[in-house]
C-alpha cells in the first residue's frame, strides 16, 4: 500500500509541475503574472510556473521589421506623392511592450504612419527626392521618442518608394529625353568641330608641302576614273594640268 500511495503522489505532483512547464527559446523573454500582477521577466531556457496561479506570454525580442503602408501626402510645393517605408524595431523592455500597450507592433506601425505624412509634408518635391536618408533620420527619432515608454527601440527607418502624380512622370521623362538630346548634340557638334580641325590641319599641312595638292588632287581623279558611269568637272589648280598629262 505504501508504494501505491506513494506512486498516486508522484502521479498528481507530475500532473501539477507538467502544465508549468515552459521552454522561453533565446531570442525571447518571459513575462510572468501571478493572479494577473506582473511579478518579473524569465530568461531563455526552461522554467516553471505555478499552475493556475501564474501565467507567462513569450515576447520576441529580435530585430523585427514592419512596413508602413503607402501614405497620401502633400508636400510643401503642393505635389501629391505616395511614400512608402520600412521601420526596424526592437523590444529592449519586454514588460513595458505588454503592460503599456495593448499591441506594441500595430501601435508601432500607426505612429510611423503619422509621423512619416506629418514629415514628408514638410520637404518640397525635389527635397524628397534628394534628402531621403536625412527625412529617415527625422522619423526615426520622432517614432524612438513615442515608442520609448513602451520599452521599444527604433532601430531604422527607410524610405522606399516615392510615387510621383502620372503627369508629372510624364513631364520628367519628357525633361530627361531632352536632356539626352541635349548632350547628343553636344557630342555631335564637338565631333564635327574635331573632323573640320583635323581638315584644317591636313590642308595647312598640304598647302605648305610643295606638290602636295596637286598629288592629291591626281589621287582624287584617279578613284573616280575608276567608275566610268560618273561623269565629274573638275577645276584643276594651276600646275595640275601639266602633271594630269603624265598619267596619260
Amino acid at each position: 500500500m505504501p508504494g501505491v500511495a506513494f506512486t498516486i503522489i508522484l502521479f498528481v505532483i507530475v500532473l501539477i509541475i507538467l502544465p508549468g512547464v515552459r521552454v522561453v527559446r533565446q531570442f525571447e523573454r518571459g513575462v510572468v503574472f501571478t493572479l494577473g500582477k506582473f511579478t518579473g521577466v524569465r530568461n531563455p531556457g526552461l522554467q516553471v510556473v505555478i499552475p493556475y496561479l501564474q501565467t507567462m506570454t513569450r515576447v520576441d525580442v529580435r530585430s523585427t521589421p514592419i512596413d508602413v503602408p503607402k501614405q497620401e501626402v502633400i508636400t510643401k510645393d503642393n505635389v501629391t506623392v505616395g511614400v512608402d517605408a520600412i521601420v526596424y524595431f526592437r523590444v529592449l523592455d519586454p514588460s513595458k511592450a505588454l503592460l503599456e500597450t495593448t499591441n506594441y507592433v500595430y501601435a508601432t506601425t500607426n505612429f510611423a504612419q503619422a509621423a512619416l505624412r506629418d514629415i514628408t509634408g514638410n520637404f518640397e518635391l525635389d527635397e524628397l527626392l534628394s534628402k531621403r536618408d536625412e527625412i529617415s533620420v527625422q522619423i526615426k527619432e520622432i517614432v524612438d521618442k513615442e515608442t520609448d515608454k513602451w520599452g521599444i527601440d527604433i532601430e531604422n527607418v527607410k524610405l522606399q518608394n516615392i510615387e510621383l502624380p502620372g503627369d508629372m512622370k510624364r513631364a520628367m521623362a519628357k525633361q530627361a529625353e531632352a536632356e539626352r538630346e541635349r548632350r547628343a548634340a553636344i557630342i555631335a557638334a564637338d565631333g564635327e568641330k574635331s573632323a573640320a580641325q583635323a581638315v584644317s590641319e591636313a590642308a595647312a599641312l598640304l598647302a605648305r608641302t610643295p606638290g602636295g595638292i596637286q598629288i592629291r588632287t591626281l589621287q582624287t581623279l584617279e578613284k573616280i576614273s575608276n567608275d566610268p558611269s560618273q561623269k565629274t568637272v573638275i577645276v584643276l589648280p594651276n600646275g595640275a594640268e601639266k602633271l594630269a598629262q603624265h598619267l596619260h
